[in-house]
């Protein structure tokens, strides 16, 4: 899932000191999940938004609301008259809904209330760790679902780099070393020879950006119901 965090209280602030009348919208996925997002975080930061207001003697009506997902027209479309009634709105979504939504309620102003950091896992409660870099060239399967890439502070595909100790990383003695893990769990599923294999340069050909996915199914489908009309 994409993982973020809610941005300073105070740059939020700050960042909506010239409205009149804001409205805060969650997304109900990823940021979610993680605590940052949802329904439960657009009440609160509503209500320490108001809180600080009262204290400061100005004036600023909030609304509150949380789709579920706001990267995906479909859930933004129904509430798009309703956000137009707002000087802006204050999107506590990853970076992809923020410019979506951009994108439909224009001139409306939105405004990121986080920080999108990553796409990872949740480790325990509360917890939650890197472990894709959307790369484009998934490479999992050669070294037994352990992504070096991400995994490995220096993405070294032929691995190890000779600085780790005791099975950690040199930049970190708390981070377990990549490739320590790769090596242990391939030698459970007996292909040890596996981490023989000289791997090639990382092709970033595939890493074009801004990236973009067609399905051809879903056009294929479009097609065929419109001929029959």
């Amino acid at each position: 899932m994409i993982v973020g965090e809610r941005k300073p209280f105070q740059e939020i602030k700050e960042s909506v000191r010239d409205c009149k009348k804001l409205l805060i919208l969650g997304c109900g996925t990823c940021v979610s999940v993680c605590m940052a997002g949802g329904e439960k975080e657009v009440e609160l930061l509503a209500s320490q938004l108001r809180m600080s207001s009262r204290l400061d003697g100005t004036d600023i009506e909030i609304g509150e609301l949380t789709i579920q997902r706001q990267c995906d027209k479909e859930y933004i479309e129904p509430i798009v008259e309703q956000a137009k009634n707002y000087d802006a709105v204050l999107s506590l979504a990853c970076g992809a809904g923020v410019q979506l939504l951009y994108d439909m309620l224009e001139p409306v102003p939105v405004i990121p209330g986080l920080n999108t950091r990553f796409i990872g896992i949740a480790e325990e409660e509360g917890v939650w760790s890197e472990r894709c870099r959307a790369c484009g060239n998934c490479v999992l399967g050669e070294y037994a679902g352990i992504c070096p890439i991400t995994r490995c502070p220096k993405s070294i595909l032929n691995g190890p780099c000779g600085g780790s100790q005791n099975g950690k990383c040199e930049t970190d003695p708390n981070r377990d070393c990549a490739w320590a893990l790769i090596y242990d769990r391939l030698s459970k599923q007996g292909k040890l020879d596996k981490i023989c294999k000289i791997a090639p340069p990382k092709d970033f050909r595939t890493q074009d950006r801004p990236a973009r996915q067609v399905n051809e199914d879903y056009l294929k489908a479009e097609m065929e119901e419109a001929s029959a009309k």
